[in-house]
């Protein structure tokens, strides 16, 4: 992130509690990840470190993203409104954003023509959570028990797994296949993530393979 003078002090417009609204948006799909605030100190922090720091107005005290669960915020633009009174926050998100382990905060639909729906991307979101789970173990979680036992048990799950994926699919059932090859692709980005394969590195490799129009 490029060093910012001091010339925003006299142009963002706080509120009259010291506080202005952040948006919070990943660099790498734009996906809107949270609302915030900040207060000047919490500004100068994360213009210092490099990485976002905000105010909590229930604890009435500053919070870097990420200190405790580790998914921190690298920042690495930011802009503010044309009024002035609000601040975005273009971040690269290690791990997920919403404290309920989703990648957004913003993961409830209200209605309207499309609903939200799974994507290709969450495959690198529940990576990224797994990969976090790794750097940060949690006592009592399934994935660190995966990590502890090491890959003969990782490998084991996968095995036990594309097995259960075949009888599904001798059973004829859509909704016992889907479940069992969730349960597959999870064990696979674990041992991926064992391994410090990227989902990236897979993807490059299935573009080589994808279908000419003449194959």
């Amino acid at each position: 992130m490029q060093p910012i003078n001091d010339a925003y002090k006299d142009i963002i417009q706080f509120d009259d509690n010291g506080l202005v609204p952040a948006v919070v948006q990943s660099i790498d799909d734009n996906t809107v990840l949270m609302l915030a605030y900040m207060d000047e100190a919490a500004i100068e922090e994360t213009l210092k470190s490099g990485y976002a720091t905000y105010y909590s107005r229930s604890r009435k005290s500053r919070w870097k993203k990420g200190e405790t669960s580790g998914n921190v915020q690298q920042v690495q633009a930011l802009y503010y409104d044309c009024d002035a009174d609000s601040i975005l926050l273009k971040v690269k998100q290690t791990g997920v954003a919403c404290h309920k382990n989703k990648k957004s905060c913003f993961h409830n639909p209200m209605g309207g023509t499309e609903q939200l729906k799974p994507s290709p991307a969450i495959i690198d979101e529940l990576y990224s959570v797994i990969t976090n789970r790794k750097k940060n173990p949690k006592e009592g979680a399934y994935t660190t028990y995966l990590f502890n036992k090491g890959i003969d048990k990782i490998l084991k799950k996968v095995g036990e797994e594309s097995s259960e994926v075949i009888i599904a699919s001798k059973n004829a059932s859509a909704g016992e296949m889907i479940e069992e090859i969730s349960d597959l692709v999870y064990h696979v980005l674990v041992l991926m993530a064992n391994e410090g394969v990227t989902p990236e590195q897979v993807s490059e490799a299935l573009e080589k393979r994808r279908p000419s129009d003449d194959s």
